[in-house]
């Protein structure tokens, strides 16, 4: 099983650690914003290795654990690491994770569509209908999505989320 980890990521030292423990993809995400040179270091020794996690609150940046908000749009991070090596951004709405009351699916897919890096949807993936409406082709350019608190509490049935994947990858094919 493929796993990628973030959470306080903020030197090479950790990346390396990281990755020769076998984490497949480790997401930085305040050292993003306070050291983009680091993200574009880390991400040309492990390409494909690195993503960034953009966590935003009405549209803006916050860092260390959310206790800190910035005044630098998701957008404009995210375009720092433009031709960067970046594997991914994760996009979370932070304003809906754990709540429960879906993806800001307009916010992201804004992002995804004004970058060439994927982005992967996070923050507020809270049953099976949300899965359904990831496959409407508007969400086409979308990388992927992460669900947490659904899983956990049993909202939703992680089978029959891929069962539903699985079909409408072979109704495209």
């Amino acid at each position: 099983m493929k796993v990628q980890l973030g959470g306080g990521v903020r030197d090479m030292r950790t990346v390396v650690g990281w990755l020769e423990k076998g984490v497949a993809r480790v997401i930085i995400g305040t050292s993003a914003l306070k050291d983009p040179d680091f993200v574009r270091e880390a991400s040309r020794l492990f390409p494909g290795r690195i993503a960034v996690g953009i966590d935003a609150r009405d549209g803006r940046v916050a860092v260390e654990g959310w206790s800190r908000q910035s005044e630098v749009s998701a957008l404009d991070l995210g375009r720092i690491f433009e031709d960067s090596g970046v594997a991914a951004i994760i996009y979370t709405d932070i304003a809906r994770d754990g709540v429960m009351q879906g993806l800001n699916i307009a916010q992201t897919v804004a992002l995804a569509e004004a970058l060439t890096i994927p982005v992967i949807a996070s923050g507020g993936l809270a049953s099976i209908e949300d899965v359904r409406r990831l496959l409407e082709p508007d969400c086409a350019k979308l990388a992927g999505a992460i669900s947490g608190r659904a899983l956990y509490d049993g909202r939703l049935d992680p089978c029959e989320a891929l069962a539903l994947i699985r079909g409408a990858e072979s109704a495209d094919a």
